[in-house]
């Protein structure tokens, strides 16, 4: 599976990538005007307008003994989706996982495990309220599915000059990171001295022998 989506974000196979890609930006366009339930019901409608008609074509040239009475889309029926018992115990345990690492994840930036990552995430949702403002959670998806296709394909193509950009953005990002940590070290008050030990009975007793 993830080959398969790797085959078609690197379009590999180009027809099947832009079949896919049109559908996709084409369907999320739709649902700007119509309902979901519109797009999916005449979607399903639209293959069925193919599907239909080419399955009554080849009988009709099976009973004129024309063809040999194979079915067009025996290849799609044919592959196998199910999944197996081990299948499904691997896929549950990886969501129940994700969500798990999700909750401690939130858990501890919203309760300020880590000042710096906190903040981050404070700038994240405060920049998302302007990003809300502006446009729609489906505006949203649309463009993830756009830059899905086309950034590693322009990766693939200026993978040098991006290594380069990264790099420099990390160098920047450490830099301010130490900066933020020996401000905060500067502003936070030093620990309180600790107690000095008390003095051990044997100790007492040696300076009562010397007197």
């Amino acid at each position: 599976m993830a080959s398969k989506v790797s085959d078609l974000l690197y379009w590999r196979n180009v027809g099947t990538t832009t079949l896919v890609f049109t559908g996709l930006v084409v369907g999320l366009a739709c649902l700007f005007q119509l309902s979901s339930i519109t797009v999916l019901s005449n979607f399903g409608l639209w293959i069925m307008a193919f599907t239909l008609p080419a399955r009554f074509l080849y009988k009709a040239l099976d009973l004129m003994r024309l063809s040999d009475g194979s079915h067009p889309f025996q290849s799609y029926l044919d592959e196998d989706h199910t999944l197996t018992d081990e299948d499904t115990i691997r896929v549950a345990e990886h969501i129940v996982l994700l969500i798990a690492t999700a909750v401690t994840d939130l858990k501890r930036l919203f309760f300020i495990n880590s000042i710096m990552d906190s903040v981050k995430f404070i700038a994240l949702l405060y920049l998302l309220t302007f990003v809300g403002v502006q446009t729609k959670g489906l505006t949203l998806i649309m463009t993830g599915v756009i830059c899905a296709f086309s950034l590693p394909l322009l990766y693939k193509l200026q993978q040098k000059r991006i290594e380069k950009i990264v790099k420099a953005v990390k160098k920047l990002v450490t830099k301010i990171t130490e900066m933020v940590d020996l401000v905060i070290s500067l502003v936070k008050p030093p620990p309180p001295d600790p107690d000095p030990a008390p003095t051990s009975t044997v100790a007492l007793r040696q300076k009562q022998k010397t007197k």
